[in-house]
C-alpha cells in the first residue's frame, strides 16, 4: 500500500512521524528539565527564607535575650526563644505575602521543649541523617504527608551558642519559668556542637508540578506550532519545486510517447529536477532523430 502512495503523501507521512517522535522526545526531556528548574527556583526561595529565619534567630539571641535575661527566671518570655521568634516571623510573612502562602516552616527537633516543634517520623529520619553524616549540609526532595505530597528542603540545627544550654542542658540549670512551662524532661540534655534538629521549609508538590506544567504547555505549544509551520513549508516547497515539475515532465513524456513531438520539457532551474528535464530533452531529441531515420529507411525500402 505504501508503494502506491503519491510522493506528497509519503513525505507528509514521514514528516508527521518525525513530528510525533520529535515532540515525544522533546516533551520527555523538557518535562524533566522544567521540573528540575522549578524545584531549583522554589529551593532557592526556600534557602533565602532559611537564611532570613537564621537572621531572626541571631537577632533574638544576641539582641533580645540579653535585654530580658533578668526576667526569665520569674516570667517565661517566648519572645526570647530564637525558634519561637523565627516561627512567628515566618507565619507573619505567610499571611501577608501571597507568594509565600503555600510555604511552611518548622524547626523539627527530636527532643524539643515546645512539642509544636516535635519531629514527626519522617523529620526524625532527616535529623538522624544529619547526625550520622555531619558533612551533609542540606537535604531536599519529596515526601508524602497526611495532607498530601510535599517538596521540602532541610538544613541541620547545630548548637553552637553556649547560651542555648542555659535552658536545655539540665533541669537544675534551667530557669524556673522554663521548667514550669515545659517540664523537666522535654528539651533537656542538649550539648554544645550537637545537632538537635533541622530547619525544614516545605511546599505542596502540587505547586511545583503546576508551575512546571504551565511552562511545559506553553513551550510545547510553541514547539508544536513551529513543527507544524515547518511541515507546511516543506510541503509547499516540495510541491512547487519537486512534485509540480515532475508532474509536468510526466505529462510531456506521455505526450511524446504517443508521438506528439512538439511537446517541450521545461527546465525551470539548474538543480536535480532541472537536470532531469534537460536529460528528457536530450532523450526526446534522440528519439526524434531515431524516428526520422526509421522513416527514411521505410521510405527507401518502399522505393
Amino acid at each position: 500500500m505504501f508503494n502506491n502512495w503519491k510522493l506528497r503523501k509519503k513525505f507528509t507521512f514521514f514528516l508527521l512521524l518525525i513530528l510525533i517522535a520529535g515532540l515525544a522526545s522533546i516533551g520527555t526531556a523538557l518535562n524533566f528539565v522544567l521540573k528540575k528548574d522549578t524545584e531549583n527556583q522554589i529551593a532557592n526561595k526556600a534557602l533565602i527564607l532559611i537564611e532570613t529565619m537564621n537572621s531572626v534567630r541571631d537577632y533574638t539571641s544576641t539582641q533580645v535575650q540579653p535585654e530580658l535575661a533578668d526576667r526569665i527566671d520569674s516570667v517565661f518570655l517566648p519572645e526570647t526563644i530564637p525558634a519561637y521568634s523565627a516561627r512567628e516571623v515566618f507565619e507573619g510573612l505567610r499571611q501577608k505575602d501571597r507568594d509565600y502562602r503555600n510555604f511552611f516552616y518548622k524547626e523539627a527537633t527530636i527532643n524539643p521543649s515546645n512539642l509544636r516543634d516535635k519531629a514527626n517520623p519522617f523529620e526524625k529520619k532527616l535529623v538522624e541523617k544529619f547526625i550520622a553524616k555531619e558533612e551533609v549540609r542540606e537535604q531536599r526532595g519529596f515526601y508524602t504527608a497526611p495532607g498530601g505530597k510535599l517538596f521540602y528542603i532541610a538544613r541541620p540545627i547545630k548548637i553552637t551558642d553556649a547560651s542555648c544550654l542555659r535552658c536545655h542542658s539540665t533541669p537544675d540549670v534551667a530557669p524556673k519559668s522554663v521548667i514550669d512551662r515545659y517540664g523537666s524532661v522535654n528539651g533537656m540534655g542538649w550539648k554544645l556542637n550537637e545537632i538537635v534538629g533541622a530547619q525544614i521549609i516545605s511546599v505542596p508538590a502540587e505547586t511545583v508540578i503546576t508551575k512546571a506544567n504551565q511552562s511545559f504547555v506553553i513551550i510545547m505549544a510553541i514547539v508544536s506550532v513551529i513543527f507544524a509551520l515547518v511541515i507546511v513549508l516543506v510541503n509547499y516547497l516540495l510541491n512547487r519545486h519537486v512534485i509540480n515539475p515532475l508532474k509536468k515532465m510526466a505529462r510531456v513524456a506521455e505526450e511524446v510517447s504517443t508521438g506528439y513531438m512538439d511537446a517541450e520539457f521545461e527546465q525551470s532551474a539548474n538543480d536535480e529536477i532541472g537536470n532531469l528535464a534537460e536529460a528528457f530533452k536530450r532523450m526526446k531529441l534522440s528519439l526524434a532523430i531515431a524516428m526520422n531515420r526509421i522513416s527514411q529507411v521505410k521510405k527507401m525500402n518502399r522505393e
